[in-house]
């Protein structure tokens, strides 16, 4: 279920100063006051902790978490205010923290594609990160490695994702979404990953050597072994705690659904020279 598909022509991207996207992500939305309030922040942890379906992202805990500490947890990785007599308003994410995600991410990315590995890419929010892991996709891609996915050449029937979800996978150009009533939809769901993963590997594929995904894509492939790197907003406790476990090798805060072209700069940073 490998592709095999020619790269992409395109213009070289120029990797930006860090000041610059600092300036630039602060202005657009991606972190400083976003659009995520406080209190659905605050719920949101709460959710996790207890471990509700969309809110959990498939992470599966490690040893015992209190509110406190992910609360404390998102102030240290994405920049969420301290304060905690402040239950709502606007949040904030750190362009900061969200710089510093971005390095370890790339560090990843640089070190399996220039080993030539295999990488899938997923999104459980394609209306506003679709187009990043496409880009990031095509370019590993052009790089050397391959992109793990299904074999949309040769499939006759979707991929069906076990109720109660629904819907099936299908991929958009080298990355993996989740579809269900003829739609794209939003989704925080671990089915979709937990279904792809193990068609590939009832198909004998090798197993991925990274994930790069957000929400529960991300969550599921991390909990599962898989080595894994994504996205993931101020009010996505659980990527963040994934991280804290060990499951996930970057998590990167910013608001995941601004208007796609505002990403842009973000990806030049990623992976641009």
């Amino acid at each position: 279920m490998t592709m095999h598909q020619p790269p992409r022509e395109s213009t070289p991207r120029v990797r930006p100063d860090r000041a610059v996207l600092a300036r630039h992500l602060d202005a657009v939305g991606i972190t400083g006051r976003v659009a995520t309030p406080r209190e659905n922040n605050l719920s949101h942890i709460g959710r996790f902790l207890a471990q509700e379906r969309q809110f959990d992202f498939g992470v599966a805990l490690l040893r015992e978490w209190t509110h406190d500490e992910v609360f404390d947890l998102m102030v240290d990785r994405v920049g969420i205010s301290d304060d905690r007599r402040f239950v709502e308003g606007v949040d904030t994410i750190s362009a900061d923290k969200c710089i510093d995600a971005l390095d370890r991410m790339r560090s990843v990315l640089l070190e399996v594609v220039e080993a030539r590995g295999v990488v899938l890419f997923a999104t459980g929010h394609p209306a506003g990160l679709l187009p990043v892991h496409q880009a990031v996709a095509a370019w590993a891609e052009s790089r050397g490695a391959t992109i793990a996915g299904l074999p949309v050449e040769e499939q006759s029937e979707p991929l069906w994702v076990s109720a109660p979800v629904g819907g099936d996978v299908r991929r958009i150009d080298r990355v993996h979404v989740w579809h269900q009533h003829g739609g794209l939809p939003h989704t925080h769901f671990a089915e979709p990953m937990l279904a792809l993963r193990e068609a590939l590997q009832s198909a004998g594929e090798r197993t991925p050597d990274l994930v790069v995904a957000d929400h529960g894509w991300a969550g599921a492939a991390g909990t599962t072994g898989l080595r894994t790197v994504g996205y993931a907003d101020c009010n996505d406790p659980a990527l963040f705690v994934a991280e804290a476990q060990g499951q996930v090798d970057a998590a990167v805060p910013l608001d995941d659904n601004v208007l796609p072209q505002f990403y842009e700069l973000l990806i030049d940073y990623l992976i641009g020279e």
